[in-house]
């Protein structure tokens, strides 16, 4: 089993949100009303954790492994919220969500292949790693800056451990593990072809409530998540290679093969002589 090892690791570096977060650095000058709003998105969005959880613990009942390192996983990102939400509570009252606005983000994911699902959301984290550290350069209020620092660390953990468990599944199931994966790779490290940015929270995942069935079209401002990569944090083409080559690093090192591109890893996907269920939706 992974789960107790993984929670030693991550307990050793779990950082304490009274002790370590800088608060008596606040500098009010340096906080901005446009910035200050994409703190609320976040936090509301981060707050995805619970019905993400709730997908994973249904669509994983056969794997009590996996099932028992969710609570790790969703303790931390939900107190990723909650860092958030401190930050506002205590310096714009005034923006933090409501009760209401966080449930609100709150609905059912229609079931999903879990290997599909695990690739999705490894490629998910490493993303996340990335918007967040472009978000640490792009704040100007220390504090803010050092909490966006400290997600970042944490979302690149949480990849590494959903690596591990991608590990487990190929030696476990082989080529159909293999092909679930590349097939969602290639679909993630593609978002340069895509006028959607290709994060978990802003994919389509119940047929029965489209098109309002992705995280981002219930939060108060549906259209958040473009202007803040696009206009805001200014997450550009050389940000989203490092991303692409991220993916692509990690199943070359995943499936003991090279790829150098989005190309060669779909090339490597028709190879493999095990169909798949199809990609997830992102009409």
């Amino acid at each position: 089993m992974l789960y107790p090892e993984l929670f030693k690791q991550l307990e050793s570096v779990r950082w304490d949100m009274e002790k370590d977060i800088p608060w008596a650095q606040f500098d009010p000058a340096k906080l901005t009303d446009e910035q200050a709003q994409t703190i609320k998105m976040n936090a509301i969005t981060e707050w995805a954790a619970l019905p993400a959880t709730e997908m994973f613990l249904r669509d994983n009942r056969d794997d009590s492994d996996f099932s028992a390192f969710m609570s790790i996983w969703f303790f931390e990102e939900q107190k990723h919220s909650l860092v958030l939400m401190e930050y506002l509570k205590r310096f714009r009252p005034d923006l933090a969500p409501t009760e209401q606005e966080l449930h609100d983000i709150r609905f059912e994911f229609d079931p999903a292949p879990a290997l599909e699902t695990l690739m999705l959301h490894f490629c998910g984290e490493i993303r996340l790693n990335h918007w967040y550290r472009r978000a640490a350069e792009w704040h100007t209020e220390p504090v803010i800056k050092h909490i966006y620092t400290t997600l970042s660390q944490d979302e690149a953990r949480h990849g590494g451990a959903y690596l591990r468990y991608m590990k487990r599944a190929i030696t476990k199931f082989g080529d159909e593990a293999r092909s679930a994966f590349a097939k969602v790779g290639v679909l993630m490290a593609s978002a340069r072809r895509t006028a959607q940015a290709l994060h978990p929270t802003n994919l389509h995942v119940n047929k029965a409530l489209f098109p309002n069935d992705t995280i981002q079209s219930r939060l108060p401002d549906p259209a958040w998540l473009e202007h803040w990569l696009d206009k805001q944090i200014a997450f550009d083409a050389a940000w989203e290679g490092k991303v692409v080559e991220r993916i692509l690093h990690n199943l070359s090192l995943l499936m003991d093969s090279s790829f150098k591109s989005v190309q060669e890893l779909n090339r490597f996907r028709k190879s493999l002589s095990v169909g798949g269920s199809a990609l997830p939706s992102t009409a």
